[in-house]
């Protein structure tokens, strides 16, 4: 049985070496609790991530609360999300009190320019990992291609691309539904 000490230090530890977000901490947590710890299976863990990209909030902390439920039910979710938050939260209360002072420190501003390749580099292996765990083919992977197209050059908002895919998910749904019902 999985420990909720180990539990808490797993996601603190995580927390507290990844900047990025919840997307940059994927593999980290992947590695913790699939690779090392085998406290489940590759395919449990990614159904679980597809589970927690559906929902409201902190990517992070809803990563930690349904990992930790799954091994340990309620008192995991509570210990494996307090790791996960602690870090940013000391994190933020330290930039909140000394910020004034650091804001226009070149070094602190340098240190920031450095570490922006790094965390896109930690949001994108999650990224490349969910397509491979997907088995995306190239009749899918245009999706995503187009929505940061659009997003990023064209400033349209995510809202909106997340509304027009779900109806033509639906529409699809729909659509296939129909059709096997015909055979």
């Amino acid at each position: 049985m999985v420990k909720l000490i180990d539990l808490f230090r797993i996601f603190l530890r995580i927390g507290a070496f990844t900047l990025g977000g919840g997307y940059a901490m994927l593999t980290m947590v992947e590695i913790a609790i699939v690779d090392k710890r085998k406290y489940m299976s590759k395919e449990e863990f990614w159904d679980l991530i597809a589970l927690v990209q559906s929902l409201p909030g902190v990517f992070a902390i809803n990563t930690g609360l349904y990992v930790g439920y799954k091994l340990r039910g309620k008192t995991g979710a509570f210990w494996s999300a307090l790791g996960a938050a602690l870090p940013s939260f000391i994190a933020i209360l330290l930039i909140a009190i000394f910020f004034t002072e650091i804001k226009d420190n070149e070094i602190v501003e340098r240190l920031f320019k450095g570490i922006r390749p790094c965390v896109v580099a930690l949001i994108l292996v999650p990224a490349i990992r969910l397509i491979k765990q997907n088995s995306w083919s190239w009749k899918k992977i245009w999706i995503p291609i187009v929505a940061a197209v659009l997003i990023w050059r064209f400033k349209v908002s995510p809202i909106i691309i997340i509304l027009i895919v779900s109806v033509g998910a639906l529409l699809y749904g729909i659509y296939m539904y129909h059709k096997m019902r015909k055979v």
